[in-house]
């Protein structure tokens, strides 16, 4: 079964590019058709790679591994939020932090330092600080919150990246790069496929075209996790010997006392033929 439809596609907008003038020539293979000075996609194509990057953050999360999603601009960061969240997974939704990737040692001192005064605020510490120091802290913990708040519990580095938007995102894209990280994208025809892995032809301008990719990629991600697991295996084979042990025992009990039935219903029962 297909993880989108057609109609899905085609009503979230997903098949518009942009203009004629603001296009890349290496996404010439993935257009359709020229209409009113804007490009449309194919959504053909879009469909089948949609559900390859599907398959691919599937298989990811089926082995434990996690997905960064990354969307900066306005009309994808309540979806990546949403649906980063719904399958726990990390995500950087209003601004890249240079090194993120790349210089993980000083990122996650910041994100210490985030945890520590999300702690003191929720014990209430910072209300015992003078005024001056109690606003500067709380700025402080604002800023942390927004640009960190996403990734605050991420203890490694992910082991893919999802990106809406490559042009917006170069820094995303550069840093994954380098460490040689898998990047799953939405690719408009003004962006260079060659930057993306897994690519998906489509509108990342619009917002209904955002939410149903980000959902589809989350979806993939969510029936990973779904899937058991070797150490899942491992733990119902040992409850199954704890239980069988118990029902072993309760059912020695009964071996014992049914010959004392069996001999009562032979001795007075009619003979069955």
């Amino acid at each position: 079964m297909s993880v989108v439809s057609m109609r899905e596609l085609l009503e979230a907008g997903v098949h518009f590019g942009h203009q004629t003038r603001r296009w890349n020539p290496k996404m010439r293979r993935f257009i359709f058709t020229e209409r009113g000075g804007i490009y449309i996609i194919d959504l053909q194509q879009t469909l089948q790679l949609l559900e390859e990057a599907n398959a691919f953050a599937r298989n990811l999360a089926e082995r434990g591994g996690s997905v960064l999603f990354v969307g900066t601009k306005k009309q994808s960061q309540t979806a990546v939020e949403e649906q980063a969240k719904r399958v726990g997974m990390p995500y950087v939704n209003h601004r890249w932090l240079g090194g993120l990737l790349t210089n993980w040692r000083t990122i996650s001192d910041r994100i210490d330092r985030l945890h520590e005064l999300r702690r003191l605020k929720e014990e209430g510490q910072l209300e015992l600080l003078p005024a001056k120091e109690r606003i500067s802290m709380l700025g402080e913990l604002e800023k942390l919150d927004e640009n960190l708040g996403g990734v605050a519990d991420m203890k490694r580095q992910p082991d893919a990246i999802f990106i809406v938007d490559l042009r917006k995102e170069q820094l995303a894209v550069r840093e994954a790069r380098r460490l040689g990280l898998p990047v799953i994208a939405v690719v408009d025809t003004n962006c260079d496929p060659d930057e993306a892995d897994y690519i998906i032809p489509g509108n990342d301008d619009a917002i209904r075209s955002c939410d149903l990719i980000v959902r589809v990629i989350a979806d993939g991600i969510a029936a990973g996790q779904q899937k058991a697991t070797p150490a899942d295996f491992t733990k119902a084979a040992a409850a199954g010997l704890t239980g069988g042990g118990a029902g072993r025992a309760g059912g020695q009990g009964g071996w014992l006392r049914s010959p004392r039935r069996s001999s009562r219903s032979c001795a007075t029962g009619p003979a069955r033929r």
